[in-house]
């Protein structure tokens, strides 16, 4: 079923295209102004739009120009009563993707509508393809990923649910695409929703959509995450922080296979396969009550834990091999040789922002420096606090651990309920900590 706009001045028009259309299950939105029809392109997105050429006021041509301009992305269909070769060749070149002439046969308008969409499929597809090479690429030397990628490839082929399990910056999305990637829904599309990111009164419409005044701003109909993934997979990402009250509602998708768009009266069948990622204890969570265990049970089937990049140090210089190419394409940079002793710089580093820090640091390297990568760029690169002190291994845990937490608290402004988000912790657990590190929680003063 594809969404279509349809411009025209003449009602009979616009009711006659929008019965064919809808008798072939597609749906129709009409409009009898060029100005109107931008404003509904501008807010919502349309499969396809067929427009008249001449209508009073603003013509079908000028409007055209207005949806390119505006970065609307949906093909446009010309289609006129008056038509000559001059407006054709017009239209094409402002970007019309067809140009018919009235009167229209029921046949030829849906050959039209299938032909156009099946080649912005395949351009999409092309695009998605031009931009996952090298971008979502998972580079690997340790025995750690390596049991990993292992796991991935046991389970990819299945429809079981995964639960991916890691610290910020240890690649649980890129793990979720992969496994979407290697699926038998490969062609249909990877959807992803965090749900920490996301307002708590706002969550349901993300993920169920809603009807057009279903609440005060709802404006247009809004399609949920959940359908946009039909036939695909949708990713939950920060599961752990989604509220209570949206979980149960999300447990019973799971178990039906239906949404209900918020406003509307009628179930919709969804086909998704869900994976879910946290850096939060989900055993914790349930324990204290802010996580179901019946919904626990239903996304927590087959775990899968990243290890951090501390754990992995093997793969620091392949990683580093990896971004440095990148952001050089990327940037159209010459690519700059990384001496041996500067690898070894930053494998004594703990990287407490993973493999995303690894990444942005490479970055800052490859500014930094001329024709070759150093020891003395990377100590320019790196955060002088996380540098690993010196003395026994466990007064270097603990001189790294009291130099993070007081880093995220100075970060959320002593908020102890986000420093513990962004740190994994349960609040308890932070306060145990602070007072086993000597943290005084109370902002320091600023010097003037």
């Amino acid at each position: 079923m594809a969404h279509l706009l349809i411009v025209d001045d003449d009602a009979n028009t616009l009711a006659s295209l929008a019965r064919a259309f809808r008798l072939a299950g597609h749906e129709a939105t009409v409009c009898d102004q060029a100005a109107r029809a931008l404003e509904l392109a501008k807010a919502q997105r349309f499969d396809m739009i067929f427009s008249d050429v001449v209508m009073p006021g603003k013509d079908g041509l000028a409007l055209l120009e207005d949806l390119k301009a505006a970065g609307v992305s949906s093909p446009v269909v010309m289609i006129s009563g008056q038509a000559n070769v001059e407006m054709a060749v017009r239209a094409t070149r402002l970007g019309a993707d067809d140009f018919l002439e009235k009167p229209l046969s029921t046949e030829k308008l849906l050959l039209t509508v299938d032909n156009v969409l099946k080649l912005e499929r395949l351009e999409e597809e092309n695009r998605q393809l031009r931009q996952r090479v090298g971008r979502h690429e998972i580079v690997w030397a340790s025995e750690a990923m390596r049991r990993v990628m292992a796991q991935v490839e046991r389970v990819a082929a299945s429809e079981t649910r995964v639960c991916i399990l890691g610290e910020t910056g240890t690649g649980k999305e890129l793990i979720a695409r992969t496994l979407h990637e290697r699926s038998p829904r490969r062609a249909g599309p990877f959807v992803t929703l965090n749900c920490a990111a996301v307002p708590a009164e706002l969550i349901e419409s993300e993920l169920f959509g809603h009807e057009k005044g279903a609440f005060t701003g709802a404006a247009v109909r809004h399609v949920g995450k959940f359908e946009q993934a039909h036939r695909g997979t949708l990713f939950l990402d920060e599961i752990g922080d989604m509220p209570l009250a949206m979980q149960a509602k999300l447990l019973r998708v799971l178990e039906e296979g239906e949404v209900e768009r918020v406003g509307g009266g009628q179930p919709i069948t969804v086909n998704a396969r869900v994976l879910v990622a946290t850096l939060r204890n989900l055993d914790e969570l349930v324990q204290g009550g802010v996580f179901r265990q019946d919904l626990y049970h239903r996304v927590y089937v087959f775990p899968l834990r990243l290890p951090p990049l501390r754990e992995r140090l093997e793969d620091i210089p392949v990683l580093v091999a990896h971004f440095a190419r990148q952001i050089a394409d990327q940037n159209g940079w010459k690519e700059k040789a990384i001496a041996p002793e500067a690898i070894e710089e930053l494998r004594r580093y703990p990287w407490p922002g993973n493999v995303r820090e690894l990444r942005n640091v490479v970055e800052r390297l490859l500014l930094l420096s001329d024709s070759r990568v150093d020891r003395d760029a990377v100590e320019m690169a790196l955060p002088a606090t996380g540098r690993a002190p010196g003395g026994a291994l466990a007064e270097r845990v603990e001189a790294f651990e009291r130099e993070a937490v007081l880093a995220e608290l100075d970060r959320h402004n002593y908020q102890m309920t986000e420093t513990a988000k962004a740190l994994g912790l349960e609040r308890s657990h932070l306060y145990k900590k602070c007072q086993q590190l000597s943290i005084e929680l109370k902002k320091p003063a600023r010097s003037p």
